[in-house]
């Protein structure tokens, strides 16, 4: 069964750092891109990142393009958010997915999703 579990998430007051990680089971994804979503309340599930299967390719929502980095270690089956200078507006479930290609971009659906974990920024 393939499984992606995401760790990380708190709460931390705005201008703070979070480092969101997920770690995949079940199967390898060395050969498909990965990424984050997120879902704030009373929202749709938008967009955060994608990471190409080689790291070669990387995209982001504009609204955390210079503040997050997503990062992949195809050794351990993980991928990483790196989530800095935080604002109240980043307050959301975050997603862990993972795609059925070797690249993503902010329009492709996810194949697998995690169950998420939750982060809050206080103002």
């Amino acid at each position: 069964q393939v499984q992606l579990v995401e760790s990380g998430g708190g709460l931390v007051q705005a201008g703070g750092s979070l480092r969101l990680s997920c770690a995949a089971s079940g199967r390898t994804f060395t050969n498909n891109a990965m990424g984050w979503f997120r879902q704030a309340p009373g929202k749709e599930r938008e967009f955060v990142a994608a990471i190409s299967w080689n790291g070669g390719s990387i995209s982001y929502a504009n609204s955390v393009k210079g503040r997050f980095t997503i990062s992949r270690d195809n050794a351990k089956n993980a991928v990483y958010l790196r989530m800095d200078s935080l604002k109240v507006d980043d307050t959301a479930v975050y997603y862990c997915a993972a795609f059925n290609s070797l690249y993503a971009s902010q329009w492709s659906s996810p194949d697998w999703v995690g169950q998420g974990t939750q982060v809050f920024v206080s103002s």
